[in-house]
């Protein structure tokens, strides 16, 4: 079932923050920014340190918005998120051990989006390692250890992730060797995510029910960002400037992911907001022209919690 229901209030204030994201930035077609946005409303079990068992937190459907948040987009690296999750739930069933070495990855994977490390973590949850094009046959063998990763997840039965694909690294340069010819001739084997299936694992995670509550829990460590401009605008590779947390107020906290290359910026966020609801968010924007643009995610980002406070002022007063 949905993990969020599509609700009326949110549906006008949705669509008033996508009409005023268009009209800001004309030169962006409404086919190239997608978005979900679920909020969380008094009583509802977020960021507990999973308090609450798994199958009570799924019975409780949280009210949201979504525009064009089942299609399909290449999620850059957004899909490190599902990566860290995966590496949570090998490490819970003992496939593989937590080393300092394995952890370093990890944590450089989704503070830093550090491709070199994703490559680690891919090698380690799959047992494929990059190289050489390889013979028919032991092809076939590797591309079946290749999709371990989405043979897990589709196993969760999220519906979100049906037409998902979790199974490339991610490059600077791009892929060579194997690592190409599994992409498919014209790459129709990339990575592909939508909005509503990255919402629901930063739900998962800030709900405390990836994997467990202490493997949640060192997600959202990896994930937690400062929004001190004094401490992230020095670091030239940060995922606040340009992102959601540049969007925010004073005092809010954000827990995200970014994702961006020469034709996609994307983010998602887990953000609570002084005195407002919790909520989480995730922004999708398309197109080369757009890829360089730091104003219009932190643009969203803002609408979006100057909605959420009015909401708040309105349910309180």
């Amino acid at each position: 079932m949905p993990f969020f229901r599509q609700d009326t209030d949110l549906t006008v204030l949705g669509d008033r923050i996508l009409q005023a994201t268009l009209a800001q930035f004309p030169g962006l077609a409404r086919n190239q920014i997608a978005l979900t946005w679920v909020v969380y409303d008094p009583g509802f079990p977020m960021n507990t340190g999973g308090a609450i068992a798994a199958t009570d937190f799924w019975r409780h459907p949280s009210r949201g918005y979504s525009y064009r948040g089942v299609e399909c987009l290449y999620p850059a690296s957004i899909v490190k998120l599902f990566y860290a999750v995966a590496l949570q739930e090998w490490v819970s069933k003992d496939m593989l051990e937590m080393t300092p070495e394995v952890e370093r990855a990890a944590r450089d994977m989704i503070v830093a989006s550090s491709n070199d490390a994703t490559g680690l973590i891919v090698d380690l949850l799959t047992g494929t390692t990059s190289g050489p094009e390889l013979p028919p046959g032991p092809f076939e063998t590797w591309k079946q250890q290749r999709n371990l990763v989405n043979r897990y997840f589709q196993a969760l039965g999220w519906e979100e992730l049906e037409s998902c694909n979790i199974n490339q690294k991610t490059w600077g340069d791009g892929p060579y060797g194997r690592e190409r010819s599994f992409y498919g001739e014209n790459y129709t084997n990339r990575n592909r995510l939508t909005t509503e299936a990255v919402a629901r694992l930063v739900h998962s995670i800030a709900g405390g029910v990836a994997v467990s509550a202490a493997a949640s829990q060192q997600l959202l460590g990896w994930m937690a960002r400062t929004l001190d401009p004094a401490d992230w605008k020095p670091d030239p590779e940060n995922q606040i400037g340009g992102f959601i947390g540049e969007g925010l107020p004073a005092g809010a906290k954000c827990w995200s992911k970014a994702g961006w290359m020469s034709r996609v910026r994307h983010d998602a966020a887990y953000v609570e907001l002084p005195g407002g609801l919790p909520y989480t968010v995730v922004v999708f924007v398309e197109g080369e022209e757009h890829a360089d643009n730091e104003k219009l995610i932190p643009f969203v980002s803002s609408w979006v919690a100057q909605s959420v406070q009015e909401m708040t002022v309105q349910e309180t007063s």
